[in-house]
């Protein structure tokens, strides 16, 4: 479990050495967590306190909108159960105003260190650049821990296959429906988070009932009807066949792209429930059918599929 603040002043509680790691962190992919495990083994050696430090919204979004992505790789709540399964305990998230934009690198070093009296040290990646105009950097920190007593880790960036891990380029990766590119980058299956929500249930009149996911702002795949593993609010997977795309078979469709998802061998009410969904492989392109028992009978063949996947 991370234990979460919004504001430097909540951090004065903490009476063990803290070590935070600095960063927006989108996707949390092998490069971020290189700098987040710099902070988690900095904690194991000292009985400390593993954090991360970032940023809501991201603040591209805010600076530069025109060329912002529209979608994230991981929205907060998501990025929380990463960081967990990395050892974080602590979760700081500064709210990303334009306020806050205007704070001089120094001024948000000092914020730090007069609210973290057992501040012991700080880690970031070798390029990351923060405060008004970008103007902290890595010579700042060092200078900034040499008066402070706070050790600075500064990392390379992570490369793959010659070059450097971004979050540019999962984004890239995922839409091009290559998902073995994106997991090496990730260090994991790519997955998205959403929210169960009400439905048309159409799905119920063709003997396949599925959910409706509001996914959390996250980088999608191509349409397409996919292979899925789901998790749910029990912690257990879950094999499922998801129809990613604008549903051409249904009439009266808005037309809107959506993710539904028909969880194999399971029952239960689960509206409301935040549902992780990673995506196996995709069986194939959404199509339209002539008539509804058509695509019932394509629906049983695709269900068929992922049993055979899961026995293989």
């Amino acid at each position: 479990m991370v234990h979460t603040v919004y504001q430097f002043e909540e951090l004065g509680s903490i009476q063990a050495p803290l070590h935070l790691a600095l960063g927006v962190f989108d996707g949390v992919h092998i490069g971020h967590q290189a700098v987040i495990q710099s902070a988690v083994d900095a904690a194991c050696l000292d009985a400390g306190v593993a954090g991360v430090l970032t940023f809501d919204p991201h603040p591209i979004q805010l600076l530069a909108p025109r060329v912002a992505p529209q979608r994230i790789l991981a929205s907060l709540d998501h990025k929380r159960d990463l960081l967990a399964e990395l050892g974080v305990e602590l979760l700081v998230v500064i709210p990303f105003t334009r306020e806050f934009a205007e704070r001089e690198a120094h001024d948000f070093l000092a914020s730090i260190v007069s609210n973290t009296p057992q501040l012991s040290s700080l880690s970031i990646g070798e390029d990351w650049r923060f405060g008004k105009d970008r103007r902290g950097d890595t010579q700042l920190l060092q200078e900034f821990g040499e008066k402070h007593d706070v050790k600075i880790s500064s990392l390379p960036p992570v490369m793959l296959e010659g070059d450097r891990v971004s979050s540019t380029r999962i984004r890239q990766a995922i839409r091009d429906g290559n998902l073995e590119a994106a997991s090496s980058m990730l260090g994991r299956q790519y997955t998205v988070l959403g929210t169960v929500i009400e439905g048309e249930k159409i799905g119920r009149t063709l003997g396949h009932p599925t959910a409706n996911l509001k996914v959390h702002n996250e980088q999608l795949p191509c349409n397409g009807v996919w292979a899925v593993n789901c998790v749910i609010g029990d912690g257990e997977p879950h094999l499922g066949a998801a129809n990613l795309g604008v549903r051409p078979s249904i009439d009266g469709s808005d037309k809107k792209r959506l993710l539904e998802v028909h969880l194999i061998d399971f029952e239960g009410d689960i509206y409301g429930q935040d549902m992780e969904v990673t995506f196996l492989q995709l069986i194939r392109n959404e199509q339209k059918f002539e008539s509804l028992d058509a695509l019932k009978d394509q629906i049983t063949k695709d269900v068929s599929f992922c049993k055979k996947l899961r026995n293989s």
